[in-house]
């Protein structure tokens, strides 16, 4: 596997980073972290935090996955809605999640304050309409997350999208004033230099071949540790058969336009992230340096397209076709791990292993979150980790190989019913 970041803004844009060396002989610590993505890192930070001895083990660089290549949006909540949590779950457990929907939120934003880390964090999500029938639905998710005590949602119509967006193609919208968005590599960055600021350690270059108990064994040494954490979500592939079958890698792309001066405040007058509601959705923001970042699209099983450029420009002025023929500098892909529920998986495989994976597209709050659950179980207090943990899950039908298949189809048809406006 190659270890260098893909051709991505962020890379390019990245704050100056330590070379890290790979491990190297036997290390032994109290923790030992599989992946330096945000569950990786906020676990690592969390319980560094609280004394313990730390070691995260990377495959690639930090923020090489997921973490460092994503929308850069803050988005509070679960993939799965809370409608969708009570009904698979049970009224007791959607509210427990809509206890927490924002903290994943509050705690990026603590480690931010905290740390000094320079992110470019911006304020606000804006949540965009195609129909009446997503207006309806952001007035029912409105509601419901009053109930939870969340009321940072402002409902706005066409005409009020386009004090935020310059663009005819919404019927509406909803703001999250409590939402943000920011350099997601940088973010990552920041949170592995806290890590070693507190006495952690983070070997890169450094891929996970086996897992034995609570020793990690790599090409050239192996961490012995007092308790595991894997967080190698949609990149650690079958390292670990127990959790293979219990997500699936899925791709999105993003490109990022040359910078647009006075043009980008324009398109975007308040600076907002925006998403739209439709199943495949594209999602934009504007860079620290003017770009457009636009993403979006999806491939079932984390195969990359042939020409992300020719995939997502169409998408990109259609929505702002006064950007007709613009210059794109930058085109990359990356996984996420989407589970079957689109509930997020927390566990224990073993005594002194426990797993985070499967955000299902929300992982920078998601992620954060739920790192410090497992910190909290680590240091004793099980009280939020045994409710994750003990939600169920199911594999996908035929398993990764014919399930990317069966989610292909049915991509294709509440993307139909997206075009529909069913």
């Amino acid at each position: 596997m190659t270890t260098s970041y893909p051709p991505s803004y962020y890379a390019a844009s990245a704050n100056p980073a330590p070379e890290r060396p790979a491990l190297q002989g036997e290390v032994s610590v109290d923790i030992g972290v599989v992946g330096a993505g945000y569950s990786g890192l906020s676990t690592a930070l969390h319980l560094a935090e609280q004394g313990y001895k730390v070691a995260i083990i990377e495959a690639g660089k930090v923020g090489w996955g997921a973490s460092g290549r994503n929308g850069g949006q803050i988005v509070n909540g679960l993939n799965a809605s809370l409608e969708k949590i009570e009904s698979n779950f049970g009224r007791d457990r959607a509210a427990f999640v809509g206890g927490m929907v924002q903290e994943g939120n509050r705690t990026i934003r603590r480690i931010i304050k905290d740390y000094a880390i320079q992110c470019d964090l911006k304020e606000g999500n804006l949540f965009t309409a195609y129909t009446a029938k997503h207006m309806k639905e952001f007035e029912q998710k409105q509601a419901l997350w009053r109930t939870h005590g969340m009321d940072d949602h402002e409902l706005i119509d066409a005409e009020g999208i386009k004090k935020h967006v310059a663009s005819d193609v919404y019927h509406g919208g909803m703001i999250d004033h409590s939402g943000a968005h920011l350099h997601p590599l940088n973010l990552a960055l920041g949170e592995a230099a806290v890590v070693e600021s507190l006495g952690g350690t983070i070997f890169e270059n450094t891929a996970l071949l086996r897992q034995e108990g609570t020793n990690l064994h790599t090409e050239h040494g192996v961490l012995r540790c007092k308790t595991v954490v894997l967080c190698g979500n949609a990149y650690l592939g079958k390292t670990v058969p127990a959790l293979t079958a219990r997500v699936m890698p899925v791709s999105t792309q993003i490109v990022a336009t040359e910078p647009l001066g006075a043009r980008a405040d324009e398109l975007l007058p308040t600076d907002i992230c925006v998403e739209d509601a439709r199943y495949i959705l594209d999602y934009f923001r504007l860079s620290a340096d003017k770009r457009l970042l636009f993403g979006g699209g999806s491939i079932y099983g984390g195969t990359d397209p042939s020409d992300i450029r020719a995939k997502l420009l169409p998408n990109l002025e259609k929505v702002f076709p006064q950007l007709k023929g613009v210059k794109l500098d930058y085109a990359w892909s990356g996984n996420f791990a989407l589970s079957f529920s689109r509930v997020p998986q927390m566990g224990r495989l073993e005594d002194g292993v426990y797993f985070a994976h499967g955000y299902s597209g929300h992982g920078v709050t998601g992620s954060h979150l739920f790192g410090k659950i497992l910190s909290e179980a680590i240091h004793g207090d099980l009280t939020r980790f045994d409710v994750f943990a003990s939600m169920r899950w199911l594999p996908f039908p035929g398993g990764r190989t014919f399930g990317a298949q069966y989610s292909t189809i049915g991509s294709w048809w509440y993307g139909l019913r997206d075009r529909l406006g069913v």
